[in-house]
């Protein structure tokens, strides 16, 4: 077999594998974007009146019906609002009482 035959296929696997690798970086660029955006709003909470979806789901244990169920449920004058208007459940309330607020 000369070297010639096999250069397709080393570069064939070059792709696959830089292909592969790539991927992975992307996966690893989301998770660490998502880290970042969540490191950077800890300290602030996030407002029920005007949080998106995507920033509801975010919070723990707040899936998207979740989300849906909160976002219709504007406007609120108090994070309390989720709990006495049956939004959420008292488990799910507790583990996202401190990271929210309803600013009016």
């Amino acid at each position: 077999m000369s070297v010639a035959c096999m250069q397709p296929r080393n570069s064939q696997d070059l792709k696959e594998r830089t292909a592969e690798t790539t991927a992975a970086a992307k996966r690893d660029a989301k998770a660490i974007a998502a880290g970042i955006k969540e490191g950077w709003s800890r300290d602030k909470p996030l407002d029920l009146n005007s949080a998106s979806k995507e920033d509801l789901v975010a919070l723990p244990g707040i899936g998207a019906a979740d989300a849906d169920r909160i976002i219709d449920g504007r406007p609120y004058d108090s994070p309390n609002d989720l709990l006495s208007r049956r939004i959420l459940s008292k488990g799910k309330f507790d583990q996202i009482a401190d990271r929210v607020k309803a600013k009016k």
